[in-house]
């Protein structure tokens, strides 16, 4: 079990109080739904978030990046964020469009778009995502394959540190999206955050205050989460923490359960929940002071399929959530083949994992 104490934060929704553990959060996952969910033939597809627009259709905004490109130094530079559509929650998802699109280099987030997660606020969507930027042409293929030369080993490592947190807003999922024109959030000089902002885990309270948790890589100890709030879409994000949440996790997804928060994130070392990158459950009154769930595991890499059948993935992470009602509806997860890491898969999807009823 881990325990953080920092200042409190003003609760959402009313006041909060002590959250009882909610046991078995996997056990309330039902079979991935092997036809569901989103991909597309000649691309790498990661990271899902879905909506239900005013349409009553499900809107899901996913990262893509051509397969020609190694996977995570294509990243790097060439993904795009985009929007594709479905009748049902577990889909399959048709694509529609690019949404945010290359806008030059002269923009924080002008070459490169990922990490969407949609959220919705009175009559207005908001979109968070993390973006970079570089001057010149990108890239060849061939350039990003092993060992990398070492003019492109310095412009990768230039990009990866001008990623930064975003948000574009709209009416309708369907869009047109307005830009922020500066992060939303960015690293600090000299403290643990000061290489870059990413993975963004927003929480809208009904006064729409945003509770953000966020990643960055802190030194010597690897990625770690800092927590931030802003009291409206239009006002500054300010830590709430100045110190990071000293555990070894990446990808959160965090949402409001009535009276406290929850947490679902990727267990990077597998020493939280006994397995490598399975997901870990946690709960929170306030945002900041969080503890693990019993048992912690949120998902696993094992998963069985509507017919029955079962995969060990190589990934199974990125996890974000649908929810309606105040309550989950369908569990969204970035999958690969192979026998793990970024290094073997051969392809990607984002699988939907309805929740049973």
């Amino acid at each position: 079990m881990w325990i953080f104490t920092a200042m409190l934060l003003s609760m959402p929704c009313g006041h909060a109080t002590a959250p009882a553990q909610n046991n078995g959060f996997i056990d309330r996952l039902g079979p991935s739904v092997k036809n569901g969910g989103f991909s597309m033939d000649d691309y790498w597809v990661w990271g899902a978030s879905v909506i239900r627009g005013d349409d009553g259709r499900y809107h899901m905004f996913a990262s893509r990046w051509p397969r020609k490109y190694p996977f995570f130094a294509g990243y790097i530079f060439y993904s795009q964020i985009v929007r594709a559509v479905a009748d049902r929650p577990e889909g399959p998802f048709e694509f529609q469009e690019v949404v945010l699109k290359d806008r030059g280099a002269d923009y924080w987030d002008g070459r490169m778009t990922h990490n969407p997660t949609i959220h919705k606020h009175g009559d207005t969507y908001m979109l968070f995502y993390i973006g970079s930027t570089y001057a010149g042409p990108g890239p060849s293929p061939e350039d990003l394959t092993k060992p990398f030369s070492p003019e492109v080993t310095s412009l990768k490592g230039r990009t990866y540190r001008r990623i930064r947190i975003g948000v574009a807003t709209s009416k309708s999922p369907s869009g047109p999206w307005e830009r922020k024109e500066e992060p939303v959030l960015l690293p600090r000089p000299g403290k643990w955050d000061d290489n870059v902002t990413t993975n963004p885990a927003p929480c809208v309270a009904d006064d729409g205050s945003i509770l953000l948790i966020y990643r960055s890589n802190a030194r010597d100890v690897g990625t770690r989460l800092g927590v931030a709030k802003s009291e409206g879409l239009d006002k500054p994000f300010e830590r709430i923490r100045d110190s990071y949440l000293d555990f070894h996790v990446e990808d959160p997804y965090i949402w409001w359960a009535g009276d406290h928060y929850e947490m679902i994130a990727k267990d990077q070392s597998g020493t939280l929940t006994g397995e490598f990158h399975a997901g870990v459950h946690a709960v929170s009154t306030d945002g900041i002071e969080w503890t693990m769930s019993q048992p912690p595991k949120a998902y696993s890499r094992t998963i069985t399929w509507d017919d029955g059948t079962t995969s060990d993935l190589g990934s199974f992470e990125r996890p974000q959530l649908l929810i309606e009602d105040a309550k989950p509806v369908c569990l969204y997860s970035a999958t690969a083949d192979g026998p793990g890491g970024f290094v073997d898969m051969q392809r990607t999807w984002n699988v939907a994992t309805p929740f049973k009823k």
